[in-house]
């Protein structure tokens, strides 16, 4: 059932009032609202953004606004054409405003940050053995500021109070169990933190300069937008061998934010079982060794925009939607570029979906020696999603298989790419493109690797001259199955049709 919600708009004040009094209808988000009442300020802007269709594109160009299975509201939106005194912009881009016109400002409002226990420059300080509560909204435990340096060894850390904005929790370290800011840096070697509250992560380093340094730590944050550690606006974290538990929405326990981050973990366990929050969420730089990670309400990994995960030896396995999406939200906090997600050793299992969704992206994914398990059979899922523009929001990826074994279809759609390489001794069981509606599609194999097809497969071009022979490819086993390529588009091929190991053939098509 679809309810319809009449809101009539006069000023900026009104929207967010009507935004705020509807917020029941996105309960399930996994995103902070803030980001809702922005996108809807910005859906207000333009005239055509007043269908459901565009209402959800638009909205679903958050941070997977909507979840599967909730409720869809249909939001028809009246206003004066001079609500803020301007037309709409003309190239339909969603942008808030005509020349000369700011986008509406963060909604995110005026904070202040404070500690029970602060340390604000000065000279460093170190204390043991200590115990660091506080139970006040909006109220760090430990705080560090404008330089200051403080290590803390064995200490007790604990928060229960909520936040008053999730943004400001994000962004800016707002109800943080620890907090170091401004060029201050942190150090904790073992000991506990643990939160209750909304938006209260364990610890978070924002501004460049800034850095928390964690060693045999534990930390649990039960709540909501309550990460395990996060970095902001170019702020650094270290971490070794630090478990963490977190079980709220939106409470991935590796997290960087708006403004980037730099995080390094060596060791430790992460669990998530929260919805969207999976085991690393990257707008930043991200590298792990030896992680273990199991997220079970969401993605081993999600990165975001022009963001990089590197991880060696480590083991992520992810319970909800994919193994690792890779994708491009409008929420600002990620700048738009290629995403890359590296994997040396180590295991990624996806007990649902595809083990890459690739959307509204490009991307490139390397795998060298990894366990790589698709409980679902679909490897690689490149398409448009509910991000983006309609018709140019495909994904696209570059992908590199090294030392690997790998089952699974890959899945391309009609305005995404995929451009596949296997080498040293890889192998791939599965069909590509069956569908035959990926917009280009191309394989490359080393002499060393191979391809034992389960379907039909349609290809833009295979590039495999060390397995052909004459008029037989050696390197990929056929099962009396048929691979086509594009002869236009694969001159190397000759528009021959060439037979297949164990049956089949790779024929042209045009």
């Amino acid at each position: 059932m679809y309810q319809r919600i009449i809101v009539f708009v006069t000023n900026r004040d009104t929207v967010k009032l009507a935004s705020d009094s509807y917020k029941n209808a996105f309960v399930e988000s996994d995103i902070r609202w803030s980001f809702e009442i922005r996108i809807i300020q910005r859906m207000l802007a333009e005239t055509r953004m007043n269908t459901m269709i565009k209402f959800l594109g638009v909205i679903d160009t958050t941070k997977r606004l909507l979840p599967h299975g909730a409720a869809i509201f249909l939001l028809t939106v009246v206003f004066a054409m001079t609500a803020w005194g301007q037309s709409p912009p003309s190239d339909g881009a969603g942008a808030p405003g005509g020349p000369g016109q700011s986008p509406p400002p963060d909604d995110s409002g005026p904070y202040t940050l404070s500690g029970v226990y602060s340390v604000d420059g000065g000279a460093a300080q170190t204390e043991a053995d200590k115990t660091y509560i506080s139970n006040t909204d909006d109220v760090s435990a430990v705080y560090v500021t404008n330089g200051g340096k403080l290590t803390l060894k064995n200490p007790t850390i604990a928060t229960s109070g909520n936040t008053t904005s999730e943004s400001n929790s994000s962004f800016y370290g707002l109800n943080a169990g620890v907090l170091a800011t401004k060029g201050s840096a942190l150090t904790i070697e073992g000991g506990t933190i643990s939160t209750t509250g909304t938006g209260a992560n364990g610890a978070i380093s924002t501004d460049a300069n800034s850095s928390i340094t964690l060693s045999n730590v534990t930390i649990t944050a039960t709540n909501d937008a309550a990460h395990g550690v996060m970095a902001t606006n170019g702020g650094a974290i270290t971490l070794v061998n630090v478990d963490m538990q977190t079980s709220g929405r939106s409470s991935a326990p590796i997290a960087t934010d708006r403004g980037s981050g730099t995080i390094t973990v060596t060791g430790g366990t992460v669990i998530s079982s929260g919805q969207g929050s999976p085991g690393i969420y990257a707008t930043g730089v991200i590298t792990a060794t030896d992680l273990t990670s199991v997220a079970t309400g969401s993605e081993a990994v999600v990165i975001e925009g022009k963001n990089t995960v590197t991880l060696t030896n480590s083991k992520l396995r992810g319970e909800k939607l994919c193994g690792v999406m890779i994708y491009q939200s409008f929420s600002g906090d990620a700048e738009v570029g290629v995403a890359a997600y590296t994997m040396n050793g180590g295991s990624l299992t996806a007990t649902t979906g595809p083990l890459f969704y690739i959307t509204n992206t490009n991307a490139a994914v390397t795998l060298n020696g990894v366990n790589a398990t698709a409980e679902s059979g679909i490897l690689i899922k490149a398409s448009d999603g509910r991000w983006g523009r309609e018709g140019e929001n495909g994904g696209h990826l570059i992908f590199h298989a090294d030392k690997q074994t790998l089952t699974g279809d890959i899945e391309v759609n009609n305005i995404s790419t995929v451009t596949a390489t296997l080498q040293n001794g890889s192998s791939l069981i599965g069909a590509i493109n069956s569908a035959n509606t990926g917009k280009e599609v191309n394989l490359t194999l080393d002499a060393s690797s191979a391809w034992n097809l389960t379907g039909d497969s349609f290809l833009t071009c295979l590039t495999d001259a060390d397995g052909m022979t004459g008029g037989s490819i050696s390197n990929i086993t056929g099962n009396g199955h048929t691979v086509s390529y594009n002869a236009n588009a694969c001159a190397a091929l000759g528009g021959k049709t060439y037979a297949l190991n164990g049956g089949g053939s790779l024929k042209p098509i045009n």
